[in-house]
């Protein structure tokens, strides 16, 4: 059975979507949910799903990157994870701290990667005029955004979308996503999955 860590940084709904897979004969187990903000809403709805979870405030460190890493890869190492997911975790990792989790990290992204890494996807998607958007999950390394692709899901683009409206159904795929990479990833199974 494989252990997962899930960090998180807000509401936590891809990691509630992960946990709520990770059942019955599924190769994997959440063991801890890490987040960079003590007032995370997720950290409350991991506390619901029973999820052992700790919180490492980012902004007393301010600019220490590698403090707050020190700090909050104490609590990660100690559940002794083999898998480590981001789940809208807004902290940009060090090189260091990628390294130690090489081929074990999780990252997913609301875009269709290599198009658009970063910030505002769905603005940036509609601004260009595309034709569809979508959701990522891929290998965390030390290029941000960039690591090998494990699945895919698409959206099409509506001519009346905004980006809020595109970022909720995008965010739909990602809780099928994410949950579906995982699982095969945690089987050993690295193979790209791409929903339709």
């Amino acid at each position: 059975m494989k252990r997962v860590a899930i960090l998180i940084s807000g509401g936590g709904s891809n990691m509630v979507a992960l946990a709520q897979s990770m059942r019955g004969d599924h190769p994997a187990r959440v063991i801890l949910v890490a987040s960079n903000d003590p007032g995370a809403a997720g950290l409350a709805r991991a506390a619901t799903l029973g999820l052992p979870s700790v919180a490492v405030d980012h902004r007393p460190f301010g600019r220490d990157r590698e403090g707050f890493e020190a700090a909050i890869l104490a609590p990660i190492l100690a559940a002794r994870p083999d898998i480590i997911c981001l789940a809208g975790f807004m902290r940009v990792l060090t090189p260091a701290f990628v390294a130690r989790f090489q081929g074990r990290m999780l990252n997913i992204h609301p875009s269709l990667l290599p198009k658009y890494p970063g910030l505002h996807t769905h603005r940036r998607a509609l601004e260009a005029g595309d034709a569809e958007a979508g959701c990522t999950v891929h290998e965390v390394t030390q290029i941000l955004d960039d690591g090998p692709i494990f699945g895919q899901a698409r959206v099409a683009i509506r001519p009346d979308d905004t980006p809020a409206t595109l970022a909720a159904r995008v965010l739909h795929e990602e809780h099928r996503l994410y949950p579906a990479v995982l699982r095969r990833f945690a089987s050993g199974d690295r193979t790209p999955l791409m929903l339709t």
